[in-house]
């Protein structure tokens, strides 16, 4: 069986994607701007934005660190 659909979004790899390396390394400013504002995230950092959109292990790091964020007192 094949899978066309992840083939294609491979091939159509958003051209802002900061790849794993710059992701991970700020991923940290990410997810504490994203705890309070989601869509202030995306706006100002368009790229990592971009990757968590194609890269599933890195979003599962972003979501964990989000939960840690999130759960933890302020």
């Amino acid at each position: 069986m094949n899978d066309w659909s992840a083939l294609d979004r491979f091939l159509h790899t958003d051209p802002r994607d900061v790849g794993c390396g710059e992701a991970m390394e700020m991923l940290h400013v990410y997810v504490e701007l994203a705890a309070t504002d989601a869509e202030a995230a995306e706006r100002r950092y368009p790229g990592i934005a971009a990757h968590l959109r194609a890269c599933g292990p890195c979003t599962e790091d972003f979501e964990g660190l989000l939960a840690v964020v999130r759960e933890s007192p302020r």
